[in-house]
Parts: C-alpha cells; sequence; structure tokens
C-alpha cells in the first residue's frame, strides 16, 4: 500500500476526520537514521502525526513542526511537514536499546521519558505560532490528544502505529486524528466514543489490510462519513549544498575562520536526511571571503 492521507467528515460535519499509511515514510527514516526498533516506533508515530497535522494547514507554504523533548534516553524527537504530505524527521538518540514495556511492546514512553510537547506553525506571519504542553505518557498518541485539548481547545481522539518486522524494518505504520466541532450533539459524541472504545490498535486495523479510508469507516460507523480528500504521503528532505553554506556563513566570521584552518575540510550532516555535505578548507575559505565581502559591502564590518 502506497503511503497516502486521507480527510474526512462526518454527522453534518460535527466531525473532522484525518487517517493516514505511513509503513514506507517511517521505514525510509529508520534506514537513513539507523532506528533502533524502539526509537524508529518514536519517530514513525510521530511523523504518521505530522503528515496529519500537515493535512491542517491552509496555506500551500505553512510549515508545522513537532518536537518532544524528554529526559528519556532518546532524549528528543523532532518531525517536520507542509500541506503537501511531505514530511522528515529524525531523533536525537537514534540506537537506545530498551526491554518490553509490561504490555509486551516497544516501550516508547520510557524511551521518551517526561518533558514537553511543542507544535510550531509556521504560517508565513511575522511570528510562528508555538503551543507547548507537558508529556502525559510519552507514548504520543496519548500526547497529542491532550495537546489539542489543552492548547486548541479541540476534544480529539488521536491514535498512532508502528509495527515492527523481526528483521527490524518496518511492517506498518499509520494513523488517526478524529476532532469533534463546537456545535457536535451528545448522539454524535456517545456514538463516536463507542465506537473507539471497539478499536484495538491503528496496527491491528493496518496489518488486517484496512486502508485509510477503511480505519475512518470503522472508527466513523454510523456517522455517515464522506471522504473530502486523498493526499499522497513521502519522507521529503529539501537540504541542498547552497542551504548548508548558508547555515555555515550564519555561523560567523571566528567559526568560519577556524574551519578553514582544518586541512581536511570538514563534513556536515543533515539532521533530516543523513545526507552528507563534503567542503574543503578552499570552500570554506570561500565562503569567509563572502562573509567579508558581505560585510564590507553593508558597511559594517566583522565583529
Amino acid at each position: 500500500m502506497e503511503d497516502y492521507l486521507v480527510r474526512a467528515t462526518a454527522a453534518d460535519a460535527q466531525i473532522r476526520a484525518f487517517a493516514c499509511t505511513a509503513r514506507g515514510v517511517v521505514e525510509r527514516a529508520r534506514s537513513a537514521h539507523n532506528t533502533s526498533p524502539v526509537v524508529t516506533a518514536a519517530l514513525g508515530r510521530l511523523l504518521s502525526a505530522g503528515a496529519m497535522m500537515g493535512g491542517m494547514l491552509k496555506g500551500d507554504r505553512d510549515i508545522l513542526t513537532l518536537q518532544i523533548k524528554g529526559d528519556g534516553p532518546v532524549r528528543g524527537v523532532t518531525v517536520t511537514a507542509d500541506s503537501h504530505g511531505h514530511v522528515k524527521g529524525y531523533a536525537d538518540v537514534p540506537d537506545v536499546i530498551l526491554p518490553a514495556n509490561k504490555a509486551g511492546k516497544l516501550d516508547v514512553g520510557g524511551a521518551v521519558g517526561k518533558g514537553s510537547l511543542s507544535v510550531i506553525k509556521d504560517l508565513g506571519l511575522k511570528e510562528p505560532y508555538v503551543g507547548q504542553t507537558l508529556l502525559q505518557t510519552g507514548e504520543i498518541a496519548e500526547d497529542l490528544t491532550y495537546y489539542f485539548a489543552t492548547s486548541e481547545q479541540v476534544p480529539s481522539s488521536v491514535g498512532l502505529g508502528v509495527l515492527m518486522e523481526r528483521s527490524n524494518t518496518v511492517r506498518q505504520a499509520g494513523g488517526f486524528i478524529i476532532q469533534l466541532m463546537p456545535f457536535a450533539e451528545d448522539a454524535v459524541i456517545d456514538r463516536l466514543e463507542r465506537n473507539l472504545s471497539s478499536i484495538r490498535s491503528v496496527t491491528d486495523m493496518l496489518d488486517q489490510g484496512n486502508t485509510p479510508e477503511q480505519m475512518l469507516f470503522l472508527l466513523l460507523d454510523g456517522l455517515s462519513p464522506q471522504v473530502t480528500d486523498t493526499v499522497p504521503v513521502a519522507f521529503s528532505c529539501d537540504c541542498s549544498r547552497e542551504k548548508i553554506e548558508r547555515v555555515l556563513i550564519s555561523l560567523g566570521e571566528k567559526e568560519l575562520r577556524s574551519m578553514s584552518e582544518e586541512e581536511k575540510g570538514i563534513e556536515v550532516n543533515c539532521s533530516f536526511c543523513s545526507r552528507k555535505y563534503q567542503f574543503s578548507s578552499d570552500e570554506i575559505k570561500q565562503l569567509y571571503q563572502m562573509l567579508c565581502d558581505d560585510a564590507r559591502k553593508s558597511g559594517e564590518g566583522l565583529q
């Protein structure tokens, strides 16, 4: 099944819903970062959430960033997504190994620990929107449910899952987000709660062959769901040598001059996709000279 996202409404627009399958996205991330199974599960859950929350953005250039910071061994997980189904992400410590939790599952909560969840939306305004909540369980789906309720005042149910093969490759990944509108009737809420209580897990639904549409039909049974849009989802990193050059220049004169003295040059890795960029000492000197020239033209000089 190719990765994609569906958007839907139900109960005469009293509910809006999103569901996705993201096995290829998560496998691409696992391969790029060589993540352990528990880190793959944590990163994969956040990638799936990022894809769906990116689908909530309105503008073509809007960017969403989800960032988890915890005191567990993985330390942090970061995901960025746009409104076109492009998503990327990484974990601060990719090779964490932990025993299974009490339920015999990958211990994502133990890997993440206690900390915070930040949701940053760059909507093209002067300042980005930033919402932050404390992690409730570290299991990510519950933490996002709590975030929606407290920071955006939208009652929501979030389900996320990653199922691994014995070879440590990704077998299934995806999720759903269901949100109640302010005018939702009690009968609609009651039916939705009954439906949610009958669902075992996202990975069970996916492993049984359910598509994102079919997942939503199960979750919204009896509520007249209507799919409104379908968007392909892909792991996509827009890093480039030119962007890395701009980052190096932004480090300033002192740092660039120090780098230029490295005879073997330097190697810069993209955090999101692990692509490596090599810069010789001569190339660093050229960037340093560009910085000097720009400073003289602006009349500021170097500090």
